[in-house]
């Protein structure tokens, strides 16, 4: 049996759909089931919980061997603040997984942890990497860069498919990497699968590192329009995250990260090594775009 914490979002849901076609028991922890109703139908068994109730997380981890840790709270606040569940957590969920026997842990970290990052976001991740190698559990840690579905569309082009226009946060300028969520599925099932990935840290990317502003005007290439593309000065977006801490601390995260200079943290990602070791093909961003393009150009 294998648990999946975190079924609802983007990867966990492309996780359990690939795990159940291949005939693997899934139960999956979820605030709330009304959300993976399809997953259910799909043949997944669902418990209801969550990562800051700790005894919800022993009773999840029982009979089971593997579990697969896709679940975050970079824009939570109040209970599910990310101190709350990115970090105390997983903590809690990794205890739970020792204790009830599991015999390997995948957990969904994220590009470029590291102890002096300066999101703090990216220092919880960090630290509960370490956490999880000290526990004693076999482990695989994946490390992928920024979801196309999350940063490249509906933080930036899927806008300009509707209206023609996008706003951006800071200067647009620095450059970044963009992961399909199903590339990053299929190497969490091999983790979860596959004893070669056992005790290893896999860091996931493509080889196009682009600008906010060249995603932006791809979305316009690819869609046949000149997109209009505005910004909110790096000054104004680091006064907001001031502004909004003590009310909306993960929209405040978010200010501040895109208030930084370009040179603050990398983002840049070289899939060199990992194609080297597994040979599969990546999905570019303009084949997720004209995805997008004609998806949009069904619904006309």
């Amino acid at each position: 049996m294998i648990l999946i914490v975190g079924a609802s979002g983007f990867l966990g849901r492309q996780v359990t759909k690939l795990l159940l076609s291949k005939g693997q028991q899934v139960r999956l922890l979820v605030r709330t089931p009304s959300k993976v109703e399809d997953l259910k139908k799909a043949g997944a068994e669902i418990i209801q919980g969550d990562l800051i109730d700790p005894p919800s997380l022993v009773s999840a981890c029982q009979d089971v061997d593997r579990v697969f840790a896709a679940a975050h709270s970079i824009l939570g606040r109040g209970q599910y603040k990310s101190e709350a569940v990115d970090d105390a957590g997983h903590r809690a969920l990794i205890d739970a997984a020792k204790a009830a026997g599991v015999v390997h842990f995948v957990y969904t970290s994220i590009f470029g942890v590291a102890p002096d990052h300066p999101v703090d976001f990216w220092r919880t991740k960090y630290h509960i990497e370490g956490y999880l190698k000290a526990s004693g559990l076999s482990y695989t840690i994946l490390r992928p860069s920024s979801y196309m579905e999350l940063h490249a569309h509906i933080l930036n082009g899927k806008s300009i498919l509707e209206s023609g226009k996008t706003s951006l946060l800071g200067k647009g300028t620095k450059l970044r990497n963009f992961v399909a969520v199903r590339d990053v599925a299929q190497f969490a099932v091999r983790a979860l699968t596959d004893p070669k990935l056992k005790n290893r840290t896999i860091e996931i990317g493509v080889s196009q590192n682009l600008t906010n502003n060249q995603v932006a005007e791809l979305y316009g290439k690819i869609a046949g329009v000149t997109p209009k593309i505005s910004h909110m000065p790096p000054s104004v977006v680091r006064a907001l995250s001031i502004m909004l801490k003590p009310v909306q601390p993960g929209l405040s995260r978010i200010m501040f990260m895109n208030s930084l200079p370009d040179d603050a943290f990398c983002e840049t990602f070289d899939p060199a090594p990992l194609l080297a070791e597994f040979p599969i093909h990546l999905t570019t961003l303009e084949e997720f775009i004209h995805e997008r393009v004609a998806e949009v150009k069904k619904q006309l």
